[in-house]
């Protein structure tokens, strides 16, 4: 299994390079953006970890070349831009997590674990679930409605793989947090919220029922 690390700071990628290393995992580095586009192109990659503020493109743009290439390895943005607004800034360009700096490593790790828990080898008790004319193929990895591809990032992947196999029953915030990004959940951020909104556009915007819904002050439900 292997990480590539998008970052022009050498501290933060003895760090993050040794430690992953510590955990066995193979590192390739990238000290701009436009060679790490060309890494990430041209290899397959379990996770991309990359700074937003890079020599050549941004981390941003990268995601976007990325995704619009369709690269769908999950990427974790490093950033010194705390905000709700910056964070939602780069979720929308096509990351799937983010972490903000300076930051400890186990954390980093607890975001790894949990961009990379399907990779790792979780065992699928079924290769294709479906709910009404929704289908998710897990070992291709797609999603379709009424026939048409729908593209997710692989945190989107994710929630709706949860949703699906839990269908019919109440989801909570705290729950999500906790099975999907692996942390305790934080009261002051909407994340959680930003990523069911990306979700709901994909999947129920144009199509008939609509499938996710809200329960006020409960949760999330999947249902018909």
């Amino acid at each position: 299994m292997k990480i590539l690390v998008i970052e022009d700071e050498a501290k933060t990628v003895q760090l993050i390079k040794q430690g992953l290393e510590e955990q066995l995992w193979e590192v390739d580095v990238a000290y701009d953006g436009l060679i790490g586009l060309q890494l990430a192109t041209r290899n397959t990659y379990t996770l991309i970890i990359s700074d937003i503020i890079l020599p050549g493109i941004s981390g941003l743009e990268l995601c976007r070349q990325l995704r619009s290439k369709g690269v769908a390895s999950p990427i974790l943005l490093l950033t010194a831009l705390g905000t709700t607004d910056d964070k939602i800034v780069g979720l929308d360009a096509g990351a799937d997590d983010y972490l903000v700096k300076p930051f400890e490593f186990r954390e980093l790790m607890a975001r790894i674990r949990a961009l990379t828990r399907r990779n790792m080898g979780s065992i699928q008790t079924a290769n294709l679930l479906k709910i009404a004319d929704l289908e998710m193929d897990l070992d291709a990895k797609t999603v379709t409605r009424s026939g048409k591809e729908i593209v997710l990032t692989a945190k989107e992947f994710s929630l709706l793989e949860y949703f699906i196999r839990h269908q019919g029953r109440v989801i909570s915030k705290v729950e999500l947090a906790e099975k999907i990004w692996d942390i305790t959940f934080d009261t002051g951020t909407n994340v959680i919220e930003v990523y069911l909104n990306f979700l709901r556009k994909k999947i129920d915007k144009d199509f008939e029922p609509k499938l996710l819904h809200t329960q006020i002050g409960m949760g999330y439900v999947m249902k018909k």
